[in-house]
């Protein structure tokens, strides 16, 4: 079966540069699909566009090269701001962020040179269907890999464009791997049809359309919180990261937090949060400021930022005060940041004097236990608590047992002013549609969010504001259906579709039944 779009354009009728151009173009336009831009349409385009040049490649290996290429374009647009934490000392580490940005892009667009390879050299060019089917398959699996290898990095999938669509509420059946499926699957229909059939391709872009029009009329918003629901309060004092730990500017962001705790004027809350790494010392050794939180707080209690030694091992935690000030709980991070807040090597880099960007306690931190819940008492029951970026791995929620609502400390003042703290903030979203439970996140910098069960921001401070923002929790919703499977069921069907394609077109003609 011949394509229309392989007939119209055939892979020698633009000239190497320019196809490289092209795909470097559709790669760059579909990271736009990402916050704070949200134009998930123009990356149905753009990933149509490049699957098209992808699957027309006179051999396999430009095809898998075009991939790469794409890939690694994309990924540079989406993740820009991974440049901001080498800018933070500017003087120092700035002459790296350039490097950085192209090595991480690069090396994940490795997983889809891989899938580029194996789906165009196992599929011959004249069977296109086949070749674009099993090129997805492969995408989404490479995508799926690429969120658990080498501890997993799941940000800026293809299905997080659709986080600023009415489609979100998918994710509550099949997670974000699903939205992927859903956002590749459409480009390559597209694919196909192609210029030679523009109404086709346009008829498919109204899929997504009348899908979000189809859920808005089905899904009912999250209910409205509880007469009675308990006040939460979000402290964002917005500390910028090169002033964070300067010595004279330390006390000036403690007072600020303090102050912005208080409850002058405001009826008490009954929960304060404060940000990732907000207590300015040691949590063993913060008797006098936990005092100075308690009497802020006025009879609340606190779930505070902390640094903190277990034995000699140092850690990034979320403490948990009460009324007077007494560290009721402690939750210790787990998912730490490699380059950040440890160097890969461990004795290695340290005899070398290699430090993470984020490292504030000798060594690096040490990763804690894993997920677990947090009991906060009567009224605000348990919550599962989050430390900046481990808001992005969905498959951590599952290990733990089911909480009331989800709290996530961040200091995104590394992210930048830009993309960053809002991709973030959108994840943040897509947790909350899959698991159907509220989240709340204090954030140094911003943006610091009230979260329903629906993915919806029903309150928000604004990104590099100081500022509280009282909120009541809430209501959770019954589990849906991506909390009680997770992922297994859709990388079961993924892998076998995608083998069943690969074995029909790689098993000798000869040895096929009726043969």
């Amino acid at each position: 079966m011949t394509s229309p779009v392989s007939a119209a354009v055939p892979d020698g009728g633009a000239s190497p540069i320019w196809r490289l151009c092209l795909v470097a173009l559709a790669g760059v336009s579909a990271g736009f699909g990402h916050a704070p831009f949200d134009l998930w349409l123009v990356t149905l385009i753009a990933f149509a566009v490049l699957l098209h040049l992808v699957t027309t490649a006179q051999t396999p290996r430009r095809g898998a090269f075009l991939l790469w290429l794409g890939g690694a374009a994309y990924f540079a647009a989406s993740l820009n701001w991974l440049v901001e934490p080498f800018l933070v000392d500017a003087a120092t580490t700035g002459w790296m962020a350039p490097f950085a940005l192209i090595a991480m892009a690069g090396g994940l667009a490795l997983f889809w040179w891989l899938a580029g390879w194996i789906a165009l050299r196992a599929i011959a060019p004249a069977h296109k269907v086949a070749r674009l089917a099993s090129l997805v398959g492969l995408l989404l699996l490479a995508e799926m890999a690429r969120a658990v290898v080498f501890t997993g990095f799941p940000w800026a999938h293809p299905g997080h464009v659709l986080i600023g669509a009415p489609l979100l509420a998918l994710a509550g059946i099949a997670g974000a791997h699903g939205l992927t499926l859903i956002v590749l699957a459409i480009a390559g229909c597209m694919a196909y049809f192609g210029p030679s059939r523009p109404v086709a391709a346009i008829a498919l872009m109204a899929v997504p359309l009348f899908g979000a029009i189809w859920l808005g009329a089905v899904v009912p918003p999250a209910p409205p919180p509880a007469a009675d629901a308990p006040i939460i309060r979000l402290v964002q004092p917005n500390a910028p990261q090169h002033l964070k730990w300067r010595a004279d500017m330390i006390p000036v962001f403690f007072q600020r937090a303090l102050t912005l705790s208080a409850t002058a004027g405001a009826a008490a809350p009954d929960l304060i949060i404060w940000p990732e790494t907000s207590l300015p010392v040691l949590l063993e050794n913060s008797a006098p400021e936990r005092a100075r939180i308690a009497a802020a707080a006025g009879g609340a209690m606190t779930l505070v930022g902390a640094q903190r030694f277990q034995g000699f091992q140092p850690r990034n935690s979320l403490a948990f005060l009460d009324q007077t000030g007494a560290v009721r709980a402690v939750y210790d991070k787990h998912r730490l940041v490699p380059f950040g807040e440890y160097m890969p090597g461990g004795m290695v880099a340290n005899a070398l004097g290699l430090r993470g960007l984020a490292e504030r306690l000798d060594g690096g931190y040490v990763p804690g236990a894993g997920p677990s819940l947090m009991s906060l008492g009567a009224g605000l029951g348990q919550a599962f608590p989050m430390i900046c970026y481990e808001a992005i791995f969905a498959r951590d929620l599952g290990r733990a047992s089911r909480g009331d609502w989800i709290v996530q400390v961040t200091n995104d003042a590394w992210f930048g002013r830009f993309s960053g703290p809002y991709q973030h903030l959108a994840l943040a979203r897509l947790r909350a549609v899959e698991q159907r439970l509220p989240l709340l996140r204090a954030a140094n910098t911003g943006v610091s969010a009230v979260i329903d069960a629906r993915g919806r921001v029903t309150a928000m401070l604004p990104l590099n504001t100081a500022g509280a923002l009282d909120a009541p929790l809430p209501v959770a919703l019954p589990p849906s259906l991506y909390a009680r499977t997770g992922d297994t069921p859709i990388i079961f069907l993924v892998l076998l579709a995608t083998a069943a394609l690969l074995a029909k077109a790689c098993w000798p003609q000869a040895l096929r039944p009726g043969n």
